[in-house]
């Protein structure tokens, strides 16, 4: 079981993210990070999302299932600005999303993966991190250019923040290794340290244990538990394995065909007799 996974000391010593504060020490109760009202998304004919209506508490791990063609990617596609939404209204901290296109919803504090991972080939592991540093440089274009002084100042306090992140990841030892050259499971788990890069204060996982060994999913069940709870990052997830779902998710929304079928606890959704009919059929 997962729960009864004891990770040595040397993976706990990762959450000390040097410098990083929980975004919010408030408890869930205490007010609504993302609202979703009447989503609607119709690629020519077909609707995707129907009117889909949802809301996430700050400090929330909050996942989003269904069978394939649910629209669940759909929907976190829209979230993160891929996708415009046809009609409805989207919001973070009560700021309307849908003014904001992909680049700046970085600025707004939310960081995104994919279910492959999309990283820069022929890269390192470190260079992928210091990418997703882009929104956080400061220094300006003419003494980048020429590297002067405060150009090489914040090279080196991006390059520090980076390593924490790998630290935190596990993944200090390959920080000069190409990424392409690593096996799957890392490879996702660098993407994750890209979107991390952003310092987010909602992280959108698509399909974070895709393609994972058990090992595997056992550390970003880990990795996800501890972003979580030790820095305040609200989740939104999309996950095909039921056992992780159940595990580490304080709400679940349900979509079938883009229509939002059920909401609730772990415990509510699977005892939902519409959900079953629509995992499994009935007669």
């Amino acid at each position: 079981m997962l729960d009864d996974i004891v990770f040595e000391k040397a993976q706990a010593d990762r959450i000390a993210l040097s410098g990083q504060r929980p975004v919010s020490d408030a408890p869930v109760s205490e007010g609504v990070l993302l609202h979703a009202s009447g989503i609607e998304v119709t690629f020519g004919g077909v609707k995707a999302l129907a009117g889909v209506s949802f809301e996430v508490a700050r400090g929330q791990v909050y996942a989003i299932i269904g069978p394939n063609g649910a629209g669940k990617t759909t929907l976190l596609n829209v979230v993160s600005g891929v996708y415009a939404p046809s009609s409805g209204q989207l919001t973070v901290r009560g700021v309307d999303l849908t003014r904001f296109g992909v680049k700046s919803r970085a600025s707004l504090r939310v960081g995104r993966t994919f279910q492959s991972p999309t990283l820069f080939k022929g890269m390192t592991v470190l260079g992928n991190i210091l990418v997703g540093r882009h929104s956080h440089m400061r220094a300006g274009l003419i003494s980048c250019a020429a590297f002067w002084g405060p150009a090489r100042t914040e090279e080196r306090l991006q390059r520090r923040r980076a390593e924490e992140i790998l630290k935190f990841l596990g993944l200090d030892a390959l920080k000069d290794a190409q990424v392409d050259a690593l096996p799957y499971g890392l490879q996702k788990r660098v993407e994750l340290g890209r979107a991390l890069a952003l310092e987010p204060e909602l992280l959108l996982l698509d399909e974070p244990m895709a393609g994972m060994t058990p090992g595997e999913k056992n550390e970003m069940v880990w990795l996800i538990r501890e972003l979580n709870r030790s820095h305040g990052i609200t989740v939104i997830l999309i996950e095909h394995d039921m056992g992780v779902v159940m595990k580490i998710s304080q709400r679940i929304l349900v979509l079938d065909h883009g229509i939002r079928i059920a909401e609730g606890s772990a415990a509510e959704v699977a005892s939902d007799p519409t959900v079953i009919a629509a995992y499994l059929g009935q007669d």
